[in-house]
């Protein structure tokens, strides 16, 4: 999909404002609102906007403690890979799953829980017991120095 300045503009502005109403958008960007609506519709479907979501803060929901998790596997397999995404995709508290290079590690996670109590649980009770984990490597977010959603768009 070719994107003009008013497609940025609105990517722009609903990256932060996400709850605004289409007339608000309007407004915003310098349409009339149903262009401006079309043109939300036509992001939607090309998939350039995938989805809303509301963000939540972890603090006021009990969530002190966020960890990095480097996961190596034993071996570098589709099958070993595959069962392993498939089981960390089910749990609430890892909040990122990535595949990385230029690391010991094979996998980074982001996880958030309550407590260390809750760490060593899911570290011990799930992580660890997925069939080819070798080495688990952690560390504590003491503070977020940045933290956006947003995407650079220029």
């Amino acid at each position: 999909m070719k994107r003009n300045r008013f497609d940025q503009r609105i990517l722009e502005v609903l990256q932060t404002e996400g709850r605004l109403s289409n007339q608000e958008l309007a407004d915003r960007i310098g349409l009339s609102p149903s262009p401006c609506l079309r043109r939300v519709r036509a992001l939607e479907e090309a998939g350039i906007i995938s989805g809303y979501r509301a963000l939540l803060d972890a603090q006021q929901l009990g969530l002190s403690l966020m960890a990095l998790i480097h996961i190596s596997m034993d071996q570098h397999t589709p099958e070993r890979f595959a069962n392993f995404e498939s089981n960390i995709a089910k749990w609430p508290e890892i909040l990122e799953c990535l595949l990385i290079t230029g690391q010991a590690a094979d996998y980074q996670l982001k996880v958030v829980v309550k407590d260390m109590d809750a760490y060593q649980q899911l570290l011990l009770n799930k992580i660890t017991s997925i069939e080819g984990v070798r080495d688990v490597h952690s560390s504590f977010v003491l503070r977020r120095v940045v933290d956006k959603t947003a995407l650079p768009l220029s």
